[in-house]
């Protein structure tokens, strides 16, 4: 809309409920009342600053979603530059803070009244990344140097409430208060000029989205030199928390715990990777643990390309049963919900760690543990890893615990409804399966055969996306033939496909195993729960084997359909939610799209019902 139009409702109080409006249709949830709040207070503020500017005829873009996330910057403001005539974007972040200070020995986290002593990334650093991560993402942007800028407006604060924010300079980025505001109006006008903003507008929003770079082929990169991933918000807190609690702990020999949370594609593993580099970079002892032996194997292979020493810093949780006591700065438990509740190793006679629980020992090995997890993600029993046994084993032992949720960040490529749809589906929250709303950000398809679900998927391949297929472990997953090839072990009706790899050698044209899900050849296998978890491609084909099947108006789990001998012993209702776990996980592997099918005639019904595309070459 127009800066003119933006006051004109805004004034008029209709702005807030048709935001809500389109929050909800977008969600399928409402805005939360500090979410309509903010718009209240703080459109308004943004509005009058607009028409004093004498910007009316510039476009306004509200809770503009960045690519590729479930991010949103409150407003760009569009238009012309008033020099050049060249496109101006102005990225701008409102804050309805009334006062801030800086967090003690952290240069980028303040505190808000109002917020506890839950941090917060400082806004100019946040309208920082948004520009440069608009840049990057955005091919109408990506050459350019000087389209886009930002500024962070706190229009309830005056400059003395927030005195201690303002010594972190920055050339793109600035930030405004109430007393400011003059400064705020004078420096909007010498990056826009007066004119209609629509056309450039139009180009944003038309603009191709740069694929995202894919954790794995930049993993070396990132553990060597580093720099290669765009913190956004909390994955910035999250980093800056632990940087912090590393500096304290030598200089007061203190002990944090951080946990992490966040759903698939949050960002918990880039997370990881920036603190490996920079911890590294800067002396401190750090090691990356996992219970993930794809996951460690295949960032082990990534890594080790660039330099063999590094792999040895990737291991898993079972090799710190006897650790000696904080004797790591940092210990990074990546995908922390496959903790198990014994140690599967056992302490030898004498060593000099803390036996106990596994949780219990993996706080022990570090002076700050830093522990990323998805408690929806916990699919073999014995896996107990979630923000409740975390803090009370750290709490037990006197350990300050911080949480930072990235549950807002980046999810599926960017649709968080998605990921609250399947949640939906299946029964992982209240309120029972709904219809798909199709979402510009990702495609959900149903397929009505596997031969239909392989051939959409293939065209995404040979388009240069990257796809693969996974399946519930509803058949037998045999040893290679003789001659070194796998066999078809996946059977729906005439169509057969092998699993993937069980070897850690590629063999005839397969990749190994661990690297299924990375390798370009892992198309035309199919991946399960223990090859696919951790991993993210850009399309997923998922199978819904007869383990799990859609009855009346419920969800049916059949044990004896399962094949995997891990949860063969599980109580019933253990083994329910387990399986709910296990294709969550599945489903939630694509960052572009994902192509859902059944093997179960009832349940395809209830797909058929739900999502409205089909996966056929047309579409």
């Amino acid at each position: 809309m127009s800066a003119r139009a933006l006051f004109d409702r805004s004034t008029a109080g209709a702005l807030t409920e048709r935001l809500a409006q389109q929050y909800r249709a977008v969600f399928s949830n409402p805005p939360s009342p500090s979410e309509r709040r903010s718009w209240e207070n703080s459109l308004p503020a943004l509005a009058e600053v607009l028409r004093d500017a004498g910007l009316d005829e510039i476009e306004v873009l509200l809770e503009h979603q960045l690519p590729l996330t479930s991010l949103r910057a409150d407003a760009v403001l569009v238009g012309s530059h008033p020099t050049t005539g060249r496109p101006s974007y102005v990225i701008v972040e409102l804050k309805q803070w009334s006062d801030a200070r800086m967090v003690p020995d952290a240069d980028d986290l303040c505190l808000v009244t109002g917020r506890g002593n839950r941090p917060a990334l400082h806004p100019l650093v946040q309208v920082r990344r948004y520009c440069d991560y608009l840049r990057d993402f955005s091919n109408l942007l990506s050459d350019e140097e000087d389209l886009v800028a930002g500024v962070a407006y706190l229009h309830n604060a005056d400059d003395l409430d927030i005195d201690g924010l303002f010594g972190l300079p920055d050339a793109k980025a600035h930030i405004f208060t109430s007393t400011s505001r003059g400064e705020l109006i004078r420096y909007l006008q010498t990056r826009l000029s007066p004119l209609d903003g629509a056309l450039e507008a139009d180009s944003l929003l038309e603009s191709a989205v740069a694929p995202g770079r894919q954790l794995m082929r930049v993993a070396a990169d990132e553990i060597v030199h580093g720099g290669q991933f765009r913190l956004m918000d909390e994955q910035q807190v999250a980093v800056s928390l632990v940087k912090r609690a590393a500096a304290l702990s030598r200089r007061s020999d203190s002990k944090e715990v951080i946990v992490i949370s966040g759903g698939p594609g949050s960002g918990k593993s880039v997370i990881a990777l920036h603190l490996m580099s920079h911890l590294g970079r800067n002396g401190r002892s750090v090691v990356h643990a996992t219970g993930s032996k794809s996951f460690t194997t295949t960032l082990r292979y990534v890594v080790g390309e660039k330099n063999q020493r590094i792999p040895k810093l990737f291991r898993y949780f079972n090799d710190f049963s006897a650790a000696e006591r904080n004797g790591l700065d940092v210990l990074i438990c990546d995908e922390a919900h496959r903790i198990r509740r014994p140690s599967a190793g056992l302490n030898a006679a004498g060593a000099q760690g803390s036996g106990g629980s596994q949780v219990e020992q993996l706080i022990d090995a570090a002076r700050v543990p830093v522990f990323l997890l998805d408690e929806h993600q916990v699919v073999r029993p014995g896996e107990m890893g979630s923000v409740a046994a975390i803090d009370a084993a750290a709490r037990t032992k006197g350990c300050l615990v911080r949480h930072v949720d990235l549950n807002s960040q980046f999810r599926c490529g960017g649709s968080r409804a998605y990921e609250y749809w399947v949640l939906r589906l299946l029964g992982l929250e209240p309120g029972g399966p709904i219809k798909w709303q199709p979402d510009e950000n990702f495609d959900v398809l149903v397929a009505e055969s596997p031969e239909e679900m392989e051939e959409y998927l293939r065209m995404r391949q040979e388009a240069g996306c990257t796809a693969r297929m996974t399946a519930g472990f509803c058949w037998p997953w045999s040893n290679l033939r003789s001659d070194g090839s796998l066999r078809d072990d996946v059977v729906i009706g005439s169509w057969r496909r092998p699993w993937n790899s069980k070897s850690e050698r590629s063999t005839s044209g397969a990749p190994a195993s661990s690297l299924w899900a990375t390798e370009r050849a892992g198309f035309g296998q199919i991946g399960c729960i223990y090859t696919a978890q951790g991993f993210e491609y850009a399309w997923n084909g998922m199978i819904f084997g007869p383990d799990l099947v859609w009855r009346g108006n419920e969800w049916r789990a059949v044990q004896a359909e399962n094949k995997d001998r891990s949860v063969a012993h599980a109580a019933p209702h253990q083994f329910d939610r387990l399986m709910r776990n296990t294709y969550k996980v599945l489903l939630t592997r694509g960052l572009a799209g994902t192509v859902l099918y059944s093997t179960d005639p009832e349940t395809r019904a209830l797909l058929r019902t739900l999502i409205p595309d089909r996966a056929t070459r047309a579409t």
